[in-house]
C-alpha cells in the first residue's frame, strides 16, 4: 500500500501506533473518530495534537465522518489548555512542512509577544491584483 492511499490503520505509522495503544501518549481525549494528546516535541508549553482515527496522509483524504469530529475536539483541547491566544495548524505535504504522513492538527499556545515559544509566522502577502484574484477564483470555483 502506498503512503498516499488512505486506510483505517497503517502499521508503520507512528500516529496509528499511538491510536492502537502500541506507543503510549499523554491522551487528552479519545473517541471512536479522533484522538488528542500532548505533543512530545512541543514548540510551546501545552502544545497538543488532534488526529483522526483513520489513516489518511492529507486532510482531503480524510473521510467526512472523521473530519467532522476534528474541530470540536480541537475546541475542547484549546479550552482545556487555558490559553487565550493560540494557533491551530494543519500541514499537508512536505512543502507545507508535514513530517508525519497522518493528518494531524496542532494546537499551539502563544502566551505572550515576548515569549519565544509557540509558532512564529509571517504573512507574506502576494500582492495579486483583483483581476488575478478573480481569474484564480474562476478556476477554483469551476472545480467545486
Amino acid at each position: 500500500m502506498s503512503a498516499s492511499t488512505p486506510t483505517k490503520h497503517l502499521a508503520s505509522c507512528i500516529f496509528c501506533k499511538i491510536i492502537a495503544g502500541e506507543i503510549p501518549s499523554f491522551t487528552l481525549l479519545s473517541n471512536d473518530k479522533v484522538h488528542a494528546f500532548m505533543d512530545i516535541g512541543p514548540i510551546a508549553k501545552n502544545h497538543a495534537l488532534v488526529i483522526p482515527k483513520y489513516h489518511a496522509p492529507r486532510f482531503t483524504d480524510t473521510p467526512d465522518e472523521y473530519a467532522a469530529e476534528i474541530l470540536p475536539a480541537a475546541k475542547k483541547v484549546a479550552k482545556a489548555i487555558g490559553c487565550d491566544e493560540y494557533n491551530i495548524l494543519q500541514n499537508n505535504g512536505r512543502n507545507a512542512h508535514q513530517v508525519v504522513d497522518h493528518v494531524h492538527f496542532h494546537i499551539i499556545p502563544k502566551e505572550s509577544d515576548s515569549d519565544d515559544s509557540g509558532l512564529g509566522i509571517g504573512w507574506p502577502t502576494q500582492g495579486l491584483s483583483m483581476d488575478q484574484i478573480k481569474e484564480e477564483y474562476e478556476k477554483v470555483k469551476s472545480r467545486m
